[in-house]
């Protein structure tokens, strides 16, 4: 049978109707909003005449949005976009075009670290999102969750050195190996394992799920130290949940002296168990604390509980990005229910 001419347009729709959240994305996001911040890469003077024009920098931000989307490393990404119709779609790319290489990809990610810039775009999407009536609504969740990264095999010695911020005498001469070490990165224990990593620190709100702040942190610094930069005072509700590494009695003071209602677990001490009073009213918190896991669970399928980058100004690039994508999934399907 000789191929109509709508056959692509047809695909392009059964695979929307299957659940292709990218002509979704594209309808109800404003990428151009990003386009001034995104710039900033842009704003170094002029080597010469000649050469190559840069790709587009909203372009190659979208390309970050598929790639933390579908979990693709850079090759990956660039065979992707060269393989699928829906990607080249979603770019405003002809399949015979020219696309992003895998370098290009990475120096655009890199430009993003250099120039500091992941706070500002993860602001300008929540923008977008409190605009389309996503207003923070019900109360807050604050929660952290491990994210994993390639582990160092250094000695007792050098992690110490490590630790306290210097850098071992014998890697200052190796610079190849000394690029391979990530001296950001800390290890620590929960619940009996050990982790080794960073961490990735949210608020969300009841109401819609989304992440309205976020921190990154090595793996060793306390889930508390963070909550204060995590609070959200634009939500309508003044209760805030949390789990019971974040109480202490000096916290519950400053929320009830700020005007919050602290739903934070109670915690027992070495001889002094909660009673059970406390474990009821535990229980009835985690009926809506929980409600935070299921974010961790869909950045788990998008990879998001990993990083193979070295640092934590690579870590932070990856761990707000992931965020952001989990709120442009997370907006594509409220309006799919609302709808």
């Amino acid at each position: 049978m000789q191929p109509s001419f709508f056959d692509l347009d047809n695909r392009l729709e059964q695979l929307e109707a299957l659940g292709d959240p990218l002509p979704k994305l594209s309808r109800i996001v404003d990428w151009e909003v990003f386009r001034p911040v995104l710039m900033k890469i842009r704003q170094k003077p002029a080597k010469g005449p000649g050469g190559r024009p840069p790709y587009d920098v909203v372009l190659m931000f979208k390309v970050l949005v598929l790639q933390h989307l579908y979990n693709l490393a850079d090759e990956q990404t660039e065979y992707q976009i060269r393989d699928r119709y829906s990607f080249c779609r979603f770019l405003d790319l002809t399949p015979e075009g020219k696309v992003p290489d895998a370098r290009t990809i990475w120096v655009f990610r890199e430009a993003l670290k250099e120039h500091d810039l992941v706070d500002e775009l993860f602001a300008r999407l929540n923008g977008q999102i409190m605009e389309a009536g996503y207003i923070p609504r019900q109360g807050q969740i604050v929660d952290a969750s491990m994210v994993a990264a390639p582990r160092q095999r250094n000695s007792r010695e050098d992690n110490a050195r490590i630790k306290q911020g210097e850098v071992p005498e014998d890697w200052k001469d190796k610079p190849s190996m000394l690029r391979q070490k990530d001296l950001d990165a800390r290890w620590t224990k929960k619940h009996g394992q050990t982790h080794y990593g960073y961490k990735n620190h949210i608020s969300i709100d009841r109401k819609h799920k989304l992440i309205r702040h976020f921190e990154v942190t090595d793996a060793a610094v306390a889930d508390t130290h963070v909550f204060d930069e995590l609070i959200d005072p634009e939500n309508t509700s003044a209760d805030i949940w949390a789990d019971a590494a974040y109480r202490s009695k000096a916290r519950e003071q400053t929320l009830k002296d700020e005007g919050y209602r602290s739903h934070i677990h109670s915690k027992g001490q070495v001889n002094k168990p909660i009673s059970a009073c406390q474990q009821r009213a535990n229980r009835r918190r985690s009926k809506v604390r929980f409600r935070v896991e299921h974010v961790f669970a869909a950045q788990q399928a998008m990879g998001g509980k990993l990083v193979r980058t070295i640092g934590l100004a690579r870590a932070r690039v990856k761990v707000a990005l992931t965020n952001m994508v989990y709120n442009l999934r997370r907006w594509c399907w409220l309006e799919t229910a609302a709808g």
